[in-house]
């Protein structure tokens, strides 16, 4: 698949480049994809949720009532969970959520998703570029230039680029990864995936 090469000004560079069929023309896999992307989700909770059981309140053990004879339901001491202020029953304890996938399967969810985005014509190239220094007006205009303002972005460098990271970083709906940073989440989390030029070689050399 053949796609222009633009200037970070919006202009044509007169250029096209060929994206890899092996990574950008794949059969998706959706239960790849979702797998991977469960397991980012996981990996993002702090697993921190805690709730106190019967044994973990304070507060008399003593028998409210006795037994019999009140005509009501028997009762044992102010912990009872069905008590206002009693414990929980099965509440929520610390755990981790995190679980992990084969480095095989990840691959297999990141390029499927990168084929359904160049199925789609969701990808942009642009010609290596760099800022002189972090500005984020200087991002929004070349947003703004690239007709991509409006939507959900995720501009892909080949290294880290501490300018044009600075740059993008308080922009609304947009996100800047290097290749190796890339998750299956942000790719189908995006509308339209921009690359530098120069980050294709890289997300083929990780992904073949």
């Amino acid at each position: 698949m053949d796609i222009a090469v633009l200037k970070y000004s919006g202009e044509n560079t007169g250029r096209s480049i060929n994206l890899s069929s092996e990574v950008f023309a794949i059969e998706p896999n959706d239960h790849a994809i979702w797998l991977d992307v469960k397991s980012y989700l996981a990996n993002q909770r702090q697993g921190t949720s805690k709730a106190k059981q019967r044994n973990e309140i304070s507060g008399s053990s003593k028998k409210i009532k006795k037994q019999k004879g009140t005509g009501g339901a028997r009762a044992g001491n102010i912990k009872n969970p069905m008590f206002k202020g009693g414990g929980r029953i099965f509440g929520p304890q610390p755990r981790d959520y995190s679980f992990k996938l084969n480095k095989k399967v990840k691959e297999l969810a990141k390029k499927s998703a990168l084929s359904y985005k160049a199925k789609d014509n969701m990808i942009a190239i642009l010609e290596d570029f760099n800022f002189d220094a972090p500005k984020t007006k200087q991002y929004q205009s070349m947003m703004k230039a690239l007709a991509l303002n409006a939507q959900k972005t995720l501009l892909i460098l080949p290294e880290v680029n501490k300018n044009v990271v600075l740059s993008g970083r308080n922009v609304k709906n947009t996100k800047v990864v290097t290749a190796a940073q890339i998750t299956t989440f942000d790719l189908m989390n995006a509308d339209k995936l921009i690359f530098v030029e120069s980050s294709l070689g890289k997300i083929d050399n990780l992904l073949k």
